[in-house]
């Protein structure tokens, strides 16, 4: 009874820390749209708003790894709890553009803490066969979160200050993983006894037979410093690899940059309208919840790296696909970012931040009304690709990120905007607008770049770094490749435009599939399969390998 208890805490403590971090990163998209009004924010300004949450999340990875070793993973839940009630109140209540910044930065440190400590305090708390569903409950978490900040950024979007109510809300799931994760224990059951102790032998909650004999022979907790995540003790150089490796290129696919052009793909197979918007977002988000959905269920049974492997094979031919079909009917691409001097203006896209004005092309007015749909689903757009959690995880930790990043630069923003420019009136003589049968394969190949990132990088690449580290050095070793995923999916974000400028829209593509093919040799080479392990097993199995 004590161990189903356990086992559901466990569930709601990573659902909830999911949905708290889907649901930041894609509530800014609506909230926008009114803060650039009420607070008349330039391109700049929004710019920066929209960056906070990725500063905040950034500095979280550098110091977070080292909250998570010393006070313990619980703890460090139960901070990012606190820390993210202080933000949203500070959102809730701002009367500034600097209140709204602290605010943002401050929400972005507390989602960053969580999600790592999340995934490393569910992955220790329940039994190496339950591990997989778990952990990537937290991304399926992600995904949801974006889907509900899309439906409140809907509903409050015409409401008088709604973004108060937007930011606000955040504050109902952050009390209910605060008041779950209390019932929890102070730290997964040690191997030789039930007490508590933050970093000793962590063991998962499994039948009497093998704790039987863990005790027999116990598992020595060793005590290791930053620096050795680069040495061959233990072979902690190769674990770092497979870590990075698989952050790296869950960014260098593609997956930050992708989304940005759904809404003009919707247009392109004849979707006209604010229909577009809406469906981009919200059918792509369905695909995900659904996509993710299927990594819990097959996460024990096929495998990490099977779902890895496959997940980058279609990721690959998808992209290939979007590159080949574009070189026949191209996408227009335009930068572009209107400040929000003119109510009208303002909706259109200011919260894709950046590009300064000179330097747009003339695109063609957009209605206020269609971009105000647009625009809400385009930055939350560029959330739920993040996923990232996105981080981004999401993660995403997927993840998080983008988002945030993305608009960083507006870049997506801008792609998205430009998305989402041509999601309105149709531009007369489009090239693309001939193509049907080419236009309907890149909207399937989008769905499956979608479902299949979903699949494979989006949950597997937290869980596998949540189980390939000892307990002594996993939350600094988790924090140390999380960093690495912020920056970049920064890095993707903001060189994206000026790449495609360099080599074309549709070599980028190319170069997008290029690197999955990369990616799916990686993982055959570097990635141990972990499904049905102890951690402690994986530990031994990579200390002996070479």
């Amino acid at each position: 009874g004590r161990a189903m208890l356990i086992l559901l805490l466990s569930a709601t403590v990573s659902l909830l820390g999911g949905l708290i971090f889907g649901y930041e990163l894609g509530i800014i998209s609506g909230a926008l749209l009114q803060l650039q009004i009420d607070f008349h924010l330039s391109c700049f300004k929004q710019e920066i708003l929209v960056s906070a949450l990725l500063i905040g999340a950034l500095l979280a990875s550098l110091v977070g790894g080292i909250l998570i070793d010393r006070h313990g993973r619980r703890r460090a839940i139960l901070v990012s709890n606190l820390v993210l009630l202080v933000g949203s109140l500070i959102l809730t209540l701002a009367r500034s553009f600097i209140g709204l910044v602290i605010g943002r930065m401050t929400v972005g440190f507390a989602i960053s803490v969580s999600s790592m400590a999340c995934c490393i305090y569910v992955s220790e708390m329940v039994a190496a066969h339950q591990r997989g569903l778990l952990v990537s409950l937290y991304e399926a978490g992600i995904t949801i979160g974006i889907l509900l900040s899309y439906a409140l950024n809907y509903i409050f979007a015409d409401m008088d200050e709604g973004w108060r109510y937007m930011f606000g809300l955040a504050i109902a799931p952050t009390a209910m993983q605060f008041l779950s994760i209390l019932f929890l224990p102070v730290n997964p059951v040690k191997l030789s006894s039930w007490d508590s102790d933050c970093q000793k032998g962590l063991i998962q909650l499994q039948n009497a037979d093998n704790r039987e004999v863990a005790k027999r022979e116990p598992y020595k907790e060793k005590h290791y410093s930053f620096l050795d995540l680069f040495r061959t003790r233990d072979n902690m150089r190769r674990r770092t690899l497979v870590g990075l490796g698989l952050v790296l290129f869950q960014q260098f696919t593609g997956q930050p940059n992708v989304l940005g052009y759904a809404s003009k793909i919707f247009h392109s197979v004849g979707f006209q309208s604010n229909s577009s918007a809406i469906l981009a977002s919200v059918g792509l988000g369905a695909i995900k919840v659904v996509a993710t959905l299927v990594a819990m269920a097959f996460a024990d049974k096929a495998g990490r790296r099977a779902l890895l492997m496959a997940g980058c094979v279609v990721m690959a031919i998808s992209v290939t696909t979007i590159g080949l079909t574009s070189r026949i009917a191209p996408l227009a691409v335009a930068r572009d970012c209107k400040a929000a001097a003119d109510p009208n203006v303002s909706h259109s896209l200011t919260q894709h931040p950046l590009t300064p004005v000179a330097s747009q092309p003339a695109a063609s007015p957009i209605p206020p009304a269609l971009s105000a749909v647009k625009s809400e689903a385009g930055p939350g757009f560029a959330a739920s690709r993040s996923l990232t959690k996105v981080f981004a995880g999401s993660q995403s930790r997927e993840v998080v990120p983008d988002s945030s990043l993305t608009k960083k630069r507006g870049l997506v923003g801008q792609s998205e905007k430009e998305t989402v420019e041509s999601t309105g009136p149709p531009f007369t003589g489009a090239p693309w607008a001939e193509h049907t049968v080419l236009n309907w394969i890149t909207l399937l190949s989008m769905m499956a770049f979608v479902s299949a990132f979903s699949i494979g990088f989006g949950p597997m690449t937290w869980l596998v770094l949540s189980e390939i580290y000892p307990a002594g050095i996993r939350g600094r070793a988790f924090a140390f490749c999380n960093s690495f995923n912020w920056a970049a999916n920064l890095l993707i974000s903001l060189s994206f435009l000026d790449l495609i400028d360099a080599i074309g829209f549709s070599w980028m593509f190319l170069l997008y599939g290029l690197m999955g093919v990369m990616a799916v040799i990686f993982i055959y080479l570097f990635v141990p399969e972990t499904k049905g392990q102890s951690l402690e097993e994986i530990d031994q199995q990579f200390s002996r390998k070479r």
